[in-house]
Formats: structure tokens, sequence, C-alpha cells
């Protein structure tokens, strides 16, 4: 289970990066901002993956 949520991490993280650069090339503000948060969202899980590892170790 850990390591499918930090995979589910970095493949949010992916996304929301191709979302804000597809946003940026358009022009599409709402489109960027959607990548920006997919990429935050994706780094507090991956923030949150490290701390259990952390305390489990």
């Amino acid at each position: 289970m850990p390591g499918e949520q930090k995979a589910e991490a970095k493949t949010e993280q992916a996304k929301g990066k191709l979302k804000e650069t597809a946003g940026r090339l358009t022009g599409n503000e709402r489109l960027t901002a959607e990548g920006r948060a997919e990429q935050a969202k994706g780094d507090a899980r991956q923030a949150k993956e490290k701390i259990k590892d952390t305390f489990k170790h």
C-alpha cells in the first residue's frame, strides 16, 4: 500500500506539471491553476508518505 500511495503522488505531480505547462502554452489560466493545485496535492501526499516512513523505522 505505501508504495502505491507514493506512485500516486508522483503521478499526480506529473499530471499537474503537464496541465500547468499546457495552460501556460495556450494562455489558459484556469488550466494553469488546476495544474498547480494538482502538483500541490501530489506534494502533500508525498510529504505524508515520507512522514509515515520516518515513524515506521
